[in-house]
């Protein structure tokens, strides 16, 4: 995780993404560097516009909350109804009333 947040950084830094800048943040960041985990982040981040994507996931994420917001209010909340438990002695009295 800490790879992604490395390449967020540099991003929003203006910084290029590259193994060795990766490793600089992640080193800097006291954690040990990986350089395959390194080249496996700039490898899936190849030809990617992180500040598009951000846009896009912020987008979607404010589009699908209003959504969300009515069908949750919807359904009341069904209250839920204490049944009480008769002990064996106060079912058997009931049937003794009926018998007199």
């Amino acid at each position: 995780m800490e790879y992604i947040y490395a390449a967020l950084l540099l991003d929003t830094a203006g910084k290029e993404i590259n193994e060795k800048n990766i490793m600089e943040v992640v080193k800097a960041a006291g954690a040990s560097p990986d350089e395959a985990q390194a080249k496996a982040i700039v490898a899936s981040l190849k030809d990617v516009n992180i500040k598009d994507v951000i846009k896009n996931a912020q987008s979607m994420q404010m589009s699908a909350a209003p959504a969300a917001a009515p069908a949750a209010h919807a359904a009341p909340k069904k209250e839920e109804k204490k049944e009480e438990k008769k002990t064996e002695e106060e079912a058997v009295g009931g049937l003794a009333g009926l018998f007199g």
